[in-house]
């Protein structure tokens, strides 16, 4: 904690990304203030400082544990199905919900001499809007579909015929819209040059560059679950029962 408290909240922010949305979430200015003192800047924002401390160490508690494996060949495809909806789906909904605003604010203050940043915006804006709309089809039919039909196999019951026919059929939709993902993190990753802020970028605009690499990072691994674990299990499954 003593070590936490002697850094700025700059110092803070660029040591260690998550906490950025702890500084969000409490209302503590890291950019424009972000060469304050943490107590200093937590004393302007009227939060204390064990809880901003504890916030920030529950953070990295939680990025850390994401970083553990598990064997998700083997798991029930109910409990990875979980685990992406807690983890991926989560962060992702969370993310969209955060970025896009950052975007806009950047955008704003250095959107003159950086015309890449409305290209940048655009294209989020479009990236959010499908990984909308995806997740929620997702989560609202044929995740449903995957953990009932596991839960006949393992009752020994027959499973029941889904409205789509056979579930290659929405897991071909998915996997397009995986692959329209994939291009609009390309055009990020272009239009950033690779995530690099530029010499004159405030703390806002390499947050957002950060933030934007490392929700490239969790959904390649989010779309990895899904296309090469999940749906190949849910078709072997299907295929196993008919």
């Amino acid at each position: 904690m003593s070590v936490m408290t002697e850094k700025t909240v700059r110092e803070i922010a660029v040591e260690f990304p998550g906490s950025t949305r702890v500084f969000e979430k409490l209302g503590i200015d890291y950019c424009c203030g972000g060469g304050r003192p943490l107590e200093q800047a937590c004393q302007l924002a009227n939060v204390s400082l064990e809880q901003v401390v504890d916030s920030l160490e529950m953070a990295e508690t939680e990025a850390r544990a994401k970083l553990k494996d598990r064997d998700w060949q083997r798991e029930p495809l109910s409990d990875l199905i979980a685990h992406i909806q807690n983890t991926h789906h989560k962060n992702t909904r969370e993310e969209l919900a955060r970025l896009g605003p950052l975007a806009d604010k950047v955008c704003k203050v250095h959107g003159k001499n950086h015309s890449e940043l409305a290209e940048i915006r655009t294209a989020f804006g479009v990236l959010s809007q499908e990984l909308t709309t995806h997740m929620l089809k997702e989560d609202s039919v044929l995740f449903p579909h995957i953990v009932r039909m596991e839960e006949s196999v393992i009752q020994k019951e027959p499973v029941l015929p889904p409205p789509f026919g056979t579930v290659r059929n929405p897991v071909a939709m998915m996997m397009h819209e995986h692959d329209v993902a994939g291009i609009g993190l390309r055009d990020l990753r272009r239009a950033s040059n690779g995530y690099t802020a530029p010499p004159d970028a405030c703390i806002s605009y390499q947050t957002l560059y950060g933030a934007l690499a490392e929700f490239e990072t969790d959904l390649h691994q989010h779309i990895h679950l899904e296309n090469n674990i999940l749906f190949p299990r849910a078709i072997e499954m299907e295929r196993a029962c008919s």
